[in-house]
């Protein structure tokens, strides 16, 4: 397993070593031990999470203000754009965001710490997407950005009108949502 840097230097591309022959392919999706040498941080994963969604399907930006989770994601089929941004009011990457392209095909893995919301849309005709979070979601605490913020420019690569949720419809842009010191 290595880790590949990004823009913002808390967020990493986890890209496991695989082995593989004529019969398939084998490879750790996740150590502790491994994962605290790369990430620099001995994180519990508390709960693991699973959706499927459809082509242009798009999830996110989604956090929680108050039990803040990092998360370690990727798509186990089909390809999706993830997302990450810096909602930490004293980072000097705040409003920033990665865009990283997910998929069962590149096998890496995105590790958003607390503090960024995340969300992704789906690239491929499905897509099958994991993640370990290391807190518990609490629907009370959890918060929405909208992902068609123009303050933050994401080029979320679409060609249509993305699938979103009436949640997701109801995020706050920015410059208006509760965020993290």
């Amino acid at each position: 397993m290595i880790a590949i840097p990004t823009a913002i230097p808390d967020l990493l591309i986890i890209e496991p070593k695989v082995f593989g022959d004529d019969r398939g392919f084998f490879f750790e999706s996740f150590n502790r031990r491994r994962f605290a040498e790369l990430s620099g941080r001995d994180v519990d994963f508390v709960q693991d999470n699973h959706s499927r969604s459809v082509k242009n399907v798009l999830r996110g930006l989604h956090y929680q203000i108050q039990h803040p989770q990092g998360k370690l994601v990727r798509a186990v089929q089909g390809a999706v754009l993830d997302i990450a941004v810096d909602i930490r009011k004293s980072s000097p990457s705040f409003g920033q965001h990665v865009a990283v392209e997910l998929s069962a095909q590149n096998r890496r893995m995105l590790w958003i710490p607390e503090g960024f919301a995340h969300g992704f849309v789906v690239l491929s005709e499905t897509a099958e997407f994991l993640y370990k979070t290391t807190d518990y979601w609490f629907p009370e605490h959890e918060r929405s950005i909208r992902w068609d913020d123009p303050a933050l420019a994401i080029d979320w690569k679409l060609q249509v009108a993305p699938a979103i949720s009436g949640k997701d419809a109801q995020g706050k842009v920015l410059a208006e949502a509760e965020l993290f010191d």
